[in-house]
C-alpha cells in the first residue's frame, strides 16, 4: 500500500495504490492526508490530480471498518482536499463507489475514462453515504438525481454521469495525462468554480412530491426501508446549511450502523460473495469455454432462460418439438423485448441485437455443436430422461448438459446419459430473464470444471449463484413446501387467504403465499402432488374446479378485469364445507400464529438441509431465500432471522 506524489510541471499527481480495489482503510487515509499536506505546502504546485493505480479508482470504504471511528476519518480527508487552496481534479477509472465517489466530490472537478462507473451502494447495506455523498451530490446534480443514485445503490456510466453534471469530462485514453491537461486549461482560463460544498445556491430545483414518490418506488424495489435514509438526507441538503446537513447525514449513518437492518444486510453482503466463490475442488478447476447455448423448450421458463443468455451476449438456439410451439415461444420472446422498448427500459437497437442472438429450431441435430444445453421441459421424470438420452446422442464431447428441474433427482436424469460428469442442474427462477437467483445443483458425478463453468456463467448472466446438493426441491422449493404445509390447516381452522397474505406482508414479504400460488398457478403444486401420490383436500378442490389462479381469473382469489386479487365468497364456502366434513371447529387464528406455523417449519427444514449437506452454509440458504423468494432483506434471510432476530422480535411484541 502506498500513495505517491509526482509533479508534472505545476500539477501534482497524487496516486493511490492499495490493491486490489484501493479501499479507503485508516492507513490509506493517513497516507492521502500526508500527500495533500505536501501538495498544499509546495508553492510550485498550482493544482492537483487525484488518481489511482491498478484496475479501478477507489471502489469504496473498507467494509471491515464500517461503524467504527478511526482517525483520520474520510470526512477529514475530504475537508482537507476541499481546503487545499488549489484546484483539484479526480481522475476516475474502473469504479468510483461509495467513499471513493465521496472522495472525488471533495475535488473541484471530476473526469473519467469512458468505461468508468460511479455509484453510492451503501443502501445495499442498509446505510446511506456518510461523508457527503448525499449532501455534496445534491448540490451538484440535484435532489432527484442524487436519490436515484444513493437510494438504488446502482452504478451509472461515465457518459450518463457527465450528462447530469456529476462528471466534467470523459476521455477514451490517457486519463491522467488528459486530467492534467484539463486542469491546466481551467487554471489558464481562470475558470475555477468554488468547492462543491459551496455550490448550494446553484443546485437544481426539486419537486418535493416527486421526491416522495421516488422514495416509495425505491423502497419497493429494494424490499427495504433503507432508501428512506438517503431521502431524508437529501431533504436535509435542500433545507439546512451545509454544515448542519453534513452533521445530520453523519448522525443518520451512525444510527443506521447500530440497527438490526445493518447487521442483516451486511450478513447478506458477505453471504452473496461467499455463495458465488468457487470452493474445494471447484476452486482449482478450469472453467470450460461457453458461447453457444441451446434451450430445450420455448415455454415461459425456456423463453426466459433464452433471453437471460441473449441479454448477456450469448448465441442461443431454442428447440421445440413442433413448429407451432416454436412460433409461440419466439413470439413470446419478441413480445417481451417489444414491451421493454415501449417502457423505455431498452433501446430499439439493443432489443434488435438481443432478438438476433436467438434462433429457433425443431431439429435436435441443430444442437450438435453448442457448448451448453439447458432442458426446460415439464416436471416429469420420464420426459426429462428421454430428452437427456436424445441430447447424449447428438451433443458434442465436452458440452455441458443442464436440467432446469425444480424438484426432480438430477442424479437420475444424469444416468440417462453416458456422460453424467457433464450433467448438472441449473435451476432458474421465473421469469428467468428477471429473477437473480440461480441454484446450481451438483450431482454425484458432476465434474469440478462443470461446476466452475456454471459459477462463471452465473457472473456473466448477472445471476446470484448458490451451489446446492441433490434432494427433492433442493434448498428453496424444499423449504417452501415446509413453509406452506400448514396453509390448508390454518385456513380450515379459521384463517382467511387475505389474512394470511396480510400477515406475510406485515412481516416484510412482498406478497403472501396465497397470492403467490395464484400468480405461479395452483395447478403446478397439484401436478406435483399427484406425481408423488399425495393429496391436499383444499387446494386440490380448487384445482378440480378449474381455479388455477390468475391465468384462470380465479384461484384463492377472484381476478375480475385486473390482476388485483379480490376475496371470493365461493372460496370461503369451500373452506367452510371441507372444515365441517373434516370435523374441524373453526376459531380465531392470530397473525402471530400464522407466522409461527409457517416460518417455524421452514427453518426446521433449513436445519435438516444443513445437516444433510445439501447446502454448504447457513448463509447460502439465506441467499436463496432473499434472491429467489422475496424474504425481507432487512431480516437477513430465514436462518439469520432465526439466529439473530426472531427472539428479540417476539420479546418486543410482548412489551
Amino acid at each position: 500500500m502506498k500513495v505517491d506524489i509526482e509533479k508534472f510541471g505545476r500539477i501534482a499527481v497524487i496516486t493511490i495504490d492499495r490493491p486490489p480495489v484501493n479501499a479507503l482503510s485508516q492507513a490509506l487515509r493517513k497516507l492521502i492526508e500526508a500527500r495533500l499536506d505536501e501538495a498544499a505546502g509546495d508553492d510550485a504546485v498550482k493544482g492537483a490530480v487525484l488518481a489511482c493505480a491498478g484496475r479501478t479508482f477507489v471502489a469504496g470504504a473498507d467494509i471491515e471498518e464500517l461503524g467504527e471511528v478511526r482517525p483520520p476519518t474520510l470526512h477529514a480527508v475530504i475537508d482537507k482536499l476541499e481546503a487545499l487552496g488549489k484546484p483539484s481534479v479526480a481522475a476516475l477509472h474502473g469504479t468510483a463507489l461509495g467513499g471513493g465517489l465521496e472522495l472525488a466530490l471533495g475535488c473541484t472537478f471530476r473526469v473519467a475514462s469512458r468505461d468508468a462507473r460511479l455509484g453510492l451502494p451503501e443502501v445495499k447495506l442498509g446505510l446511506l453515504p456518510g461523508a457527503g455523498g448525499t449532501v455534496r451530490t445534491t448540490y451538484l446534480i440535484g435532489a432527484e438525481a442524487t436519490l436515484k443514485l444513493a437510494g438504488s445503490g446502482n452504478m451509472m456510466g461515465a457518459e450518463t454521469a457527465q450528462g447530469i453534471g456529476l462528471v466534467d469530462a470523459v476521455f477514451d485514453n490517457d486519463l491522467v495525462a488528459n486530467a492534467i491537461r484539463f486542469l491546466s486549461d481551467r487554471i489558464d482560463a481562470d475558470d475555477i468554480p468554488p468547492p462543491v460544498s459551496r455550490r448550494r445556491e446553484a443546485m437544481p430545483a426539486c419537486d418535493p412530491q416527486a421526491l416522495d414518490k421516488l422514495t416509495a418506488e425505491l423502497c419497493r424495489t429494494a424490499r427495504s426501508s433503507a432508501p428512506e435514509l438517503a431521502a431524508q438526507s437529501v431533504r436535509n441538503a435542500l433545507t439546512l446549511s451545509f454544515e448542519d446537513a453534513m452533521a445530520e447525514e453523519r448522525r443518520l449513518f451512525e444510527t443506521a450502523t447500530q440497527c438490526d437492518r445493518f447487521g442483516a444486510l451486511r450478513h447478506l453482503f458477505f453471504a452473496e460473495r461467499a455463495a458465488a466463490k468457487p470452493s474445494g475442488d471447484v476452486a482449482e478447476a478450469e472453467p470450460r469455454a461457453v458461447q453457444t447455448v441451446a434451450v430445450i423448450g420455448a415455454g415461459t421458463m425456456g423463453s426466459g432462460i433464452a433471453m437471460a443468455f441473449a441479454n448477456s451476449g450469448f448465441d442461443v438456439i431454442v428447440r421445440e418439438t413442433d413448429e407451432a410451439a416454436l412460433t409461440r415461444g419466439m413470439e413470446r420472446i419478441a413480445d417481451t423485448y417489444d414491451r421493454s422498448v415501449k417502457r423505455g427500459s431498452l433501446s430499439a437497437e439493443e432489443a434488435g441485437k438481443r432478438k438476433a442472438r436467438i434462433a429457433g429450431t425443431v431439429a435436435i441435430a441443430d444442437l450438435a455443436s453448442v457448448d451448453l444445453i439447458i432442458e426446460a421441459a415439464f416436471e416429469d421424470m420420464a420426459v426429462k430422461k428421454t430428452i437427456f438420452a436424445e441430447l447424449d446422442a447428438v451433443a458434442r464431447q465436452g458440452a455441458i448438459l443442464a436440467t432446469n428441474t425444480s424438484y426432480l433427482d438430477v442424479n437420475e436424469i444424469a444416468l440417462s446419459t453416458t456422460r453424467p460428469s457433464d450433467v448438472l442442474g441449473l435451476h432458474f427462477f421465473s421469469p428467468a430473464n428477471v429473477m437473480t437467483l440461480l441454484e446450481i445443483v451438483r450431482g454425484a458425478e458432476t465434474a469440478p470444471e462443470v461446476m466452475a463453468t456454471a459459477l462463471k456463467l452465473a457472473r456473466r448472466l448477472g445471476k446470484q449463484p448458490v451451489v446446492v446438493g441433490v434432494c427433492h426441491g433442493f434448498v428453496g422449493n424444499r423449504m417452501l413446501q415446509a413453509r406452506n404445509a400448514a396453509l390448508s390447516q390454518l385456513l380450515l381452522e379459521g384463517a382467511r387467504p387475505d389474512q394470511i397474505d396480510a400477515a406475510f406482508r406485515a412481516f416484510g414479504w412482498p406478497m403472501g403465499p396465497c397470492q403467490m400460488q395464484d400468480l405461479a398457478g395452483l395447478d403446478i403444486g397439484w401436478r406435483n402432488r399427484k406425481a408423488l401420490g399425495e393429496t391436499d383436500a383444499l387446494p386440490d378442490r380448487l384445482c378440480e374446479l378449474g381455479r388455477f389462479g390468475q391465468k384462470a381469473d380465479k384461484g384463492w382469489y377472484l381476478y375480475e378485469d385486473s390482476r388485483k386479487p379480490q376475496p371470493d365468497p365461493e372460496v370461503d364456502a369451500i373452506i367452510a364445507e371441507i372444515a365441517e366434513k373434516s370435523g374441524i371447529a373453526r376459531r380465531v387464528v392470530t397473525d402471530a400464529e400464522i407466522i409461527e406455523r409457517t416460518h417455524g417449519p421452514m427453518i426446521e427444514e433449513g436445519r435438516r438441509i444443513l445437516d444433510e449437506g445439501i447446502a454448504a452454509r447457513s448463509s447460502d440458504i439465506d441467499v436463496v431465500w432473499a434472491h429467489g423468494y422475496g424474504f425481507p432483506r432487512d431480516l437477513g434471510g430465514p436462518m439469520y432471522w432465526d439466529d439473530h432476530l426472531r427472539e428479540s422480535a417476539q420479546e418486543k411484541k410482548k412489551v
